[in-house]
């Protein structure tokens, strides 16, 4: 096919397109004149004066070496835009009428010559302009691919990061209750932990365990189980702070993390739960209470996350034990005093 398409080559096109590669060439060693100024304005003062001195006539010859070609190659680019001008000329002259058949030929004189290698320079720009033409309408159509392309992938990174964010928020959702799950809770209070080593600002966790929801389930079936859940994920809702992370921990067991809370202001806050439960009207009408457990950085434990909930589970065993719907703090767990005080 290549061969082909030489062969069905007139002699103009292939003279033209010499004509540019060579005048391309010639012109391409602009940027090996602003490398070489470079090098003999900024390297050479580096060297000694015994190496500018053998290099410099080197640094000359290439200097005006590169100026002469850019000189032949921006003579052949003029060659070729008067060539482009004549033709355009040509256009707006009026061409001879055509001899009547019978009549004899004129003889060709000097200025026939001209006028017939005249328009074959002209046909050779025609093929040049045509040549131009067709790279610039598949230049066109592969732009116009490109962005349409382009396009298309931006729509789709779109909705994978909006499929991608919506995963992550079910994966970090109870599905009964729609507060946080327990995975979601870790991460947070690893988050705040470190926190509080940088910045020692206090935290405080709050695990609390539903007393007889058991019965509940066994009695009234699951979905009253469920219900029941999702009133306790309202009443902390309720009565907790923005900032504050609610999650159900596991089974009838919720934790809240506390941020910027001291032991006192967690204390407080499980009173009012537990208050607020108490006077809670559920569907199924029976009464549930909740035992509380608390600990708090930095009075209670180490700066680590899993030394903090265990420290709040301990105290939640600890109102367990004492008889339920009460709210017991670490530190009386600590003391050996069972941890928990009465609830009102």
């Amino acid at each position: 096919m290549a061969r082909r398409a030489r062969a069905a080559e007139t002699p103009a096109a292939r003279r033209i397109k010499r004509k540019i590669l060579i005048a391309m060439a010639l012109t391409a060693f602009l940027p090996m004149l602003v490398v070489a100024y470079l090098v003999y304005a900024y390297a050479l003062p580096l060297l000694d004066a015994q190496a500018q001195e053998r290099n410099l006539p080197w640094m000359l010859v290439m200097l005006s070496g590169t100026g002469l070609l850019m000189a032949a190659g921006s003579f052949m680019l003029w060659d070729l835009a008067t060539s482009v001008v004549r033709h355009a000329d040509s256009l707006n002259t009026p061409r001879r009428p055509l001899p009547v058949p019978g009549t004899p030929l004129p003889v060709p004189s000097l200025e026939t010559s001209a006028v017939q290698q005249y328009v074959q320079q002209s046909d050779e720009v025609d093929t040049l302009m045509q040549s131009f033409s067709r790279m610039l309408v598949t230049v066109e159509q592969q732009a116009s691919d490109v962005n349409e392309y382009a396009r298309r992938l931006d729509t789709a990174y779109k909705e994978l990061e909006s499929t991608s964010a919506q995963l992550k928020e079910f994966s970090f959702k109870d599905e009964v209750t729609g507060l946080y799950n327990r995975r979601f809770f870790s991460i947070r209070l690893e988050e705040e932990v470190s926190r509080y080593r940088r910045f020692n600002h206090p935290v405080s966790v709050v695990l609390l365990d539903l007393d007889g929801f058991k019965a509940v389930n066994d009695d009234l079936g699951h979905g009253a189980g469920d219900e029941t859940l999702r009133a306790m994920a309202e009443i902390l809702l309720k009565q907790s702070r923005g900032i504050n992370v609610i999650c159900r921990y596991g089974g009838d067991e919720f934790a809240v993390l506390l941020v910027e809370t001291s032991k006192s202001g967690a204390r407080l806050y499980a009173d009012r739960i537990r208050y607020v439960l108490s006077t809670w009207t559920f569907a199924h009408g029976r009464r549930v209470t909740a035992s509380f457990g608390i600990a708090s950085l930095p009075e209670d434990v180490a700066p680590a996350a899993d030394e903090l909930i265990r420290a709040a589970d301990e105290a939640l065993y600890a109102a367990k034990r004492a008889g339920k719907n009460r709210v017991s703090v670490h530190e009386d767990v600590a003391a050996g005093g069972g941890g928990a005080r009465p609830g009102a």
